[in-house]
């Protein structure tokens, strides 16, 4: 028999620098180490949380014997896929009531970005395949970059979006990269909570960003993972994807509630187009469904039935919301506890409270990141950020003297 093999030729990828810490940190021994890096919510516990809301809801779906194992159709459930996008736009959004946004369920929000970029690619602009240019916030999840290029778009660049020197955006920078951008070039933006670095633009730099997209003629395509997780308060956190399609943008928004419903393994996303006009829908909505039957056939049901559950039901409304805020000011107590004890180490940390959600970003170099991890066992993203749910009572008093160290160290 022959040893040929049609894979001996393939060469090693590269490095997926986001799962290295969590790769070096199952391999630390150390009693006292501390993983910063992952992008779940993290209880007290010291463990992934899920909302006991959530978890009965989960239990008693298992013991119904009304509710069958099923294929859904490729769009999704079809009550999912409305009250996601209810709680995107709001129900009285004009978008809605004018019947010009399409709903699609994806796998996960990473499903809905790729299932965005391959919709794009087929029918963006006049027609013809598009290549793009995409934009992308510096920094971003470099699995952005590659699922944009694995759907053929292989045009993609960055915008300038977090400045490391005064640990803030760098909102004039971006609106300049904004401004350069080519006509038709599509533009990833963060709703709220941006991965990694936790900061987000205010209302009225976002009626900038909003004002440029309009008169240069881009596309925005947001990004909403965590909504009600900065604030609290769903409406709140959704303001910019609300304000922009007020102002008549056509968008693209893929949504996960990973986050907000604590669903990391169920994979539910959502992707959401809100057209111009609506007598585009059914083309779009055809084409995004024949797309689906491609990439995934049929989306999974259990957590999408989590979801529309509790969207659908005022009294798990509320308690599902009550669960949101603990959430926030939670993350939000932990940031001012670790800004408390560096502050008294020394330095000025203001700007830790300044970000919202599970990120941000404390503003380390890669050899003081490098230090923290080989020296002290703690682990962050090569940014410097981190998720600040992983910090804890226990834990605490240890992180703020080892960022310290790595400050004052000679490296």
């Amino acid at each position: 028999m022959s040893s040929f093999s049609v894979f001996s030729h393939i060469p090693v990828a590269d490095p997926n620098t986001g799962a290295k810490p969590f790769s070096d940190f199952k391999r630390d021994s150390h009693r006292d180490k501390v993983f910063l890096a992952g992008k779940e919510y993290v209880g007290e516990g010291g463990r992934s949380a899920l909302l006991p809301l959530i978890r009965k809801i989960k239990q008693q779906m298992n013991s119904d014997p009304t509710l069958n194992p099923e294929y859904l159709p490729s769009l999704g459930l079809p009550h999912f896929t409305r009250r996601a996008s209810e709680l995107a736009l709001g129900k009285d959004s004009r978008a809605i009531v004018e019947n010009r946004v399409i709903g699609v369920q994806a796998v996960g929000g990473s499903g809905a970005v790729r299932l965005g970029a391959e919709l794009l690619k087929c029918r963006y602009g006049d027609g013809s395949s598009w290549r793009g240019p995409v934009l992308l916030p510096s920094p971003f999840d470099e699995s952005l970059s590659w699922i944009f290029k694995a759907a053929g778009v292989g045009d993609v660049h960055c915008y300038r979006y977090w400045d490391g020197e005064h640990r803030g955006v760098c909102v004039g920078k971006m609106m300049e990269d904004l401004e350069k951008a080519p006509e038709q070039s599509v533009v990833v933006l963060s709703v709220v909570g941006h991965w990694p670095t936790g900061s987000d633009l205010s209302q009225g730099e976002w009626k900038h960003v909003v004002e440029v997209l309009g008169t240069r003629r881009l596309l925005p395509f947001f990004l909403l993972r965590a909504q009600g997780l900065c604030s609290g308060e769903p409406e709140e956190d959704a303001w910019p994807l609300r304000y922009a399609v007020a102002q008549g943008l056509e968008l693209l928004c893929a949504q996960s509630f990973s986050h907000n419903f604590g669903l990391y393994g169920e994979r539910v996303g959502h992707l959401l187009c809100v057209l111009k006009e609506n007598d585009n829908l059914l083309a779009v909505q055809s084409q995004a469904e024949k797309l689906v039957q491609a990439l995934w056939a049929h989306p999974p049901l259990e957590g999408a039935r989590v979801v529309t559950t509790v969207l659908s039901n005022p009294a798990h409304l509320v308690e599902w919301l009550d669960g949101l805020k603990g959430i926030a000011e939670r993350c939000m107590v932990m940031r001012e506890r670790l800004r408390e004890k560096l502050r008294l180490l020394g330095g000025t940390w203001e700007h830790l409270v300044k970000s919202r959600g599970l990120y941000c970003c404390i503003g380390l170099t890669v050899q003081q990141v490098a230090f923290l991890a080989r020296k002290r066992h703690v682990y962050l993203l090569p940014e410097g950020c981190l998720n600040v749910s992983a910090i804890n009572s226990r834990n605490l008093d240890y992180v703020a003297e080892s960022i310290h160290l790595a400050l004052t160290s000679h490296i």
